[in-house]
């Protein structure tokens, strides 16, 4: 009898969990506006949404509600296992591709899902046509040598039989002005020709930004919907989505010649006043803020000092006294200035936000 009572208390504890001292700050918003000025910068391509990796650590359903909203029909993730977290909400009219293809343990759920794969070897395409499978996209490599059917000595009869939604290439370097973009334009053209589908795919953010001949019927946007700027064009065009923001656990007092943090690497020139917040390496805000980031609150710049350890930063708040234990902070986020200083992939710092945010669309 204690048993069960102790059993019924921790169910109910569990019930009853107390909000999370994180929150991704997303906006709906700068989401839409970043995906329509995408969708013109492809000229009359459609423009769909890349949105695996649970929208690039940002959250995948909220992503494909509010862009079906404002008109996006197309979307793209990983794995199978990605996609069954969004087939529940997966609307009709909706578009769902599984980028990775089909392995011999994905068929069951691949041939029973109105999500299509993305056939990416001849391994795959005839393990689709044995199955006796429906419409599907491929992919085609055009020289980035990741994933997608060579075209050098590719059999000319291997996609017969197939029902092709979207033909597909990827981009290895649209971010730079770089030879290779001319050559896998050249070579996706050609394959245009000698490949029957729907519809043809070549351009990704940065694809997109290299100019309309990029674009063919269909663009695949990612990093730059979440307010990444892979290329000068997105300056100014592109807006911030996301927000970490973290709840202050204590306040406190450091005197003059204190050291803050681990490895001691701040060093308190005089008395200032300290907040440390719930957030660290462990959710995403990594060390390269220690010493050198900053948060905000009421307009009022707090640097970030000492080391950013694993769940906790500390902050110099001197220029906010009133702020009290509760109270939250915004982290700057400024994707493309971040990457810039600190030489790390715009990519790594939207994907490594941690499980531990509550993500809130306003």
């Amino acid at each position: 009898m204690i048993a069960r009572s102790m059993e019924n208390c921790v169910v109910e504890t569990m019930t009853s969990l107390p909000p999370s001292p994180l929150r991704l700050s997303l906006s709906t918003q700068a989401l839409v506006s970043n995906w329509q000025w995408l969708r013109t910068m492809g000229g009359s391509a459609d423009c769909g949404a890349a949105i695996k990796a649970d929208g690039y650590g940002t959250d995948a359903v909220g992503v494909m509600r509010h862009l079906a909203e404002a008109g996006c029909r197309d979307f793209f993730v990983a794995t199978w296992a990605e996609a069954a977290e969004l087939l529940p909400y997966l609307e009709e009219g909706l578009n769902l591709s599984v980028l990775h293809g089909v392995r011999a343990e994905d068929m069951e759920m691949a041939l029973n899902s109105p999500a299509r794969p993305v056939l990416n070897s001849a391994e795959q395409v005839a393990r689709w046509k044995e199955a006796g499978g429906g419409r599907c996209d491929v992919m085609l490599d055009t020289g980035m040598n990741r994933l997608g059917i060579s075209l050098d000595g590719m059999d000319k009869t291997l996609l017969d039989g197939l029902v092709i939604e979207t033909l597909m290439s990827h981009l290895a370097c649209a971010d730079e002005e770089h030879h290779l973009n001319g050559i896998q334009l050249m070579l996706f053209a050609d394959a245009k020709k000698r490949f029957p589908a729907r519809r043809y795919s070549l351009a990704n953010s940065a694809g997109i930004c290299l100019g309309p001949d990029y674009a063919f019927d269909l663009t695949r946007p990612g990093l730059a919907l979440y307010g990444g700027t892979p290329r000068g064009e997105c300056e100014g065009n592109i807006q911030q989505v996301v927000t970490p923001q973290a709840q202050i656990i204590q306040r406190r007092t450091v005197r003059g010649g204190e050291s803050v943090g681990y490895g001691a690497t701040y060093v308190a020139d005089r008395t200032l006043q300290t907040a440390t917040i719930n957030i660290g390496y462990a959710d995403g805000y990594t060390r390269i803020f220690s010493n050198s980031g900053t948060a905000t609150a009421d307009g009022m710049m707090l640097p970030v000092i000492g080391r950013v350890s694993m769940d906790l930063v500390t902050l110099d708040v001197r220029a906010h006294p009133d702020l009290k234990e509760g109270d939250w902070v915004d982290m700057e986020f400024d994707l493309g200035f971040i990457s810039m200083i600190n030489d790390v992939s715009q990519y790594e710092l939207l994907t490594g936000l941690g499980e531990r945010f509550e993500r809130v669309w306003s």
